[in-house]
C-alpha cells in the first residue's frame, strides 16, 4: 500500500477520531476530557511529523 498525503491524512483523522471519541465517552469530567483530547491531538501530530521525517530520511539514504 502506497501512502500518499491523502491516504495518510485520512488514516490519521480516523485514528484520531476514534481516540478522541473514546475519551469523550469515558466517565471523566469535561475539563479532563478536553485536556486529554488536546494532548492526544498534539502527540498525534508530533508523532506523524516525526514518522514522516524518518521515512524521508530512510528513503533518501540508501544502504
Amino acid at each position: 500500500m502506497e501512502f500518499k498525503t491523502t491516504t495518510t491524512a485520512v488514516a490519521f483523522i480516523i485514528l484520531l477520531a476514534v481516540l478522541v471519541g473514546g475519551t469523550a465517552m469515558s466517565p471523566m469530567s469535561t475539563s479532563t476530557v478536553a485536556m486529554v483530547s488536546i494532548s492526544l491531538v498534539v502527540f498525534g501530530v508530533l508523532s506523524l511529523a516525526l514518522g514522516i521525517k524518518h521515512g524521508e530520511y530512510r528513503a533518501s539514504h540508501d544502504r
